[in-house]
């Protein structure tokens, strides 16, 4: 009995993480949107886009068919939402007023890669046989994708290529989020490896921590 509680208490921890990480990411979509003048569609679409766009990828990964999106669209309806929030035009007018943009996106962005990394893992361990790597390489598609496919579709260069320490916060999350799974179980792995990913990406960005780039 106690193990069903438990479990039924992790389920509940997972769907709340992955709303606030759809939320997070969603609302990052919409203002970059907004940032390209893009009208409403367009600002709902980058949202659901950027909120959505890891789960597809990552299902599409480990044969999951269809993909949660599409049979859950709870997911999708919360991104619409809160890209409709943001477009709003005393938000717009909010945003601007006070240069929350760019911190803003940050914060989001951080909270979603590290929400959807170890939401990704968890869905690899859910399909059975699946090794340490392909658990550790969904979990990063599922953190980054979304984010990649946002920063295509606004035509400029994705963050994971260029921000400080965007993938590396994922990989090294994910690769924790692994090991305390394995001793101390899927709540605690999951608390952790959102945290760790979260604070990396934060520190990150005040310290303007980088990796070598191809430069003259």
């Amino acid at each position: 009995t106690r193990q069903i509680v438990m479990k039924i208490g992790t389920q509940e921890v997972i769907f709340i993480i992955e709303i606030l990480g759809t939320i997070a990411f969603a609302a990052s979509g919409a203002i970059v949107a907004v940032e390209k003048k893009m009208d409403i569609l367009g600002v709902i679409i980058l949202g659901i886009t950027t909120a959505v766009g890891g789960g597809v990828i990552r299902d599409v990964i480990l044969g999951i068919t269809p993909p949660a999106t599409f049979r859950k669209p709870v997911y999708a309806i919360v991104a619409a939402v809160v890209s409709i929030i943001v477009f709003i035009a005393p938000v717009r007018r909010w945003l601007h007023k006070r240069q929350l943009f760019e911190p803003l996106m940050m914060g989001l962005d951080a909270l979603g890669l590290g929400v959807f990394t170890v939401v990704g893992i968890s869905a690899a361990k859910g399909v059975t046989d699946t090794s340490g790597f392909l658990q550790l390489f969904t979990g990063v598609v599922t953190g980054v994708g979304g984010g990649i496919l946002r920063d295509m579709m606004a035509q400029r260069m994705p963050y994971v290529f260029v921000k400080h320490f965007y993938a590396s916060a994922s990989i090294i999350g994910g690769i924790i989020c692994i090991l305390v799974w394995k001793f101390l179980g899927e709540f605690h792995a999951i608390i952790i490896g959102t945290a760790v990913v979260f604070i990396l990406r934060v520190l990150a960005a005040i310290f303007k921590w980088s990796l070598p780039k191809a430069t003259d």
